[in-house]
């Protein structure tokens, strides 16, 4: 595999990124809450988009995989600047972009944003809002406390612990997207487990309910986890892909 390249960002963050050249419209994908650029489903979408000759990006946000900074100190709203400089500089006109939990917010954001640079949009157990409807919600009030005074810890099933803090709590909220209508202005699919423990099933149809556009399905796949990364589950995001194209 090719050496990772680096964006300076305005900010002077470094985000790791790795491109691929083609035709258009590019796709663009973006990861989850700590997880890096080299997961699965990313590689799929790549060696896919390699073999039909399109344009494709994947990228680590700040504090993720092999960007400059630290986890820890980052929140929504700096991976959401990460995401839109990199689809504004390295990408051409308008993209179709993959957003994986995190990055199905991420997404979301980006439709806010720059609805203009976006051709059509796949979530994949996305995660909107989780810092507030998840975890805020969820934790008990020991733990608020805990988290008032800098960060808490909790317990994650992909390896070590996740440090939660203050600042991603509170920068969460400037973040929301599931209280208002969403404007979708371009075909949207979005991919649910019902055996997802992370993203609750309700969240998938939130975002249905408060989606706007003309183009706009939900696909609940019975039995798939949070990873939705099964030979199955691929075929499927690779069949999304085609369908917002």
């Amino acid at each position: 595999m090719t050496d990772a390249k680096f964006l300076t960002t305005k900010t002077g963050r470094k985000i790791a990124y790795h491109q691929t050249k083609g035709t258009a419209p590019g796709v663009v994908f973006l990861g989850g809450f700590k997880s890096d650029m080299d997961g699965t489903k990313a590689i799929y979408l790549e060696d896919w988009a390699k073999a039909q000759g399109r344009a494709f990006l994947r990228f680590d946000y700040s504090g993720h995989g092999i960007s400059s900074g630290e986890f820890t100190d980052g929140c929504i709203g700096e991976w959401a600047v990460d995401a839109q400089e990199a689809i504004e500089t390295l990408t051409d006109g308008p993209q179709i972009l993959v957003g994986s939990s995190m990055g199905g917010w991420i997404s979301l954001l980006m439709a806010k944003r720059i609805p203009a640079r976006i051709k059509g949009l796949v979530g994949i157990a996305a995660a909107p809002d989780f810092t507030e409807d998840s975890m805020w919600n969820g934790f008990s009030e020991a733990q608020k406390t805990e988290l008032m005074g800098g960060q808490v810890a909790l317990p994650s099933e992909y390896g070590e612990p996740y440090i939660i803090t203050r600042k991603l709590i509170e920068d969460g909220r400037n973040q929301l997207v599931l209280r208002a209508p969403l404007e979708l202005p371009f075909p949207a699919r979005f991919l649910q487990g019902t055996a997802d423990r992370d993203v609750d099933m309700s969240v998938a149809l939130k975002i249905l309910e408060l989606a706007v556009g003309d183009d706009i399905q939900l696909t609940m796949v019975k039995g798939a986890d949070h990873r939705f990364s099964t030979p199955d589950c691929l075929a499927m995001i690779e069949n999304a892909v085609r369908q917002v194209s």
